[in-house]
């Protein structure tokens, strides 16, 4: 049996829990204090003339966390301006 009100101009947007605000905003909130760990791990290694061969591995929490910040931000604001820009036009 057919539906007769089929059209996709009235079904919501459906988004997964993983991807939802919260789990963005606490994702971001998680990748804080390993971007600053990994900052104070760079700034360790480089006060003790010993370790200054092993900054890889701080470097590396600070460049990935940096990247998984500025995606899901990325993520974000184009969810949001996309939110936006529907309620300018009334569209939902």
């Amino acid at each position: 049996m057919q539906l007769e009100s089929s059209s996709p101009v009235y079904r919501k947007f459906l988004i997964p829990w993983y991807d939802s605000d919260f789990s963005c905003f606490a994702t971001m909130a998680f990748m804080c204090p390993i971007f600053l760990f990994g900052l104070a791990g760079i700034f360790v290694a480089y006060e003790n003339a010993e370790y200054k061969d092993h900054t890889g591995i701080p470097m590396f929490l600070v460049l990935a966390s940096l990247g998984i910040i500025f995606s899901t931000a990325i993520r974000l604001l184009k969810r949001y301006t996309y939110k936006f820009k529907a309620s300018e036009t009334g569209e939902f």
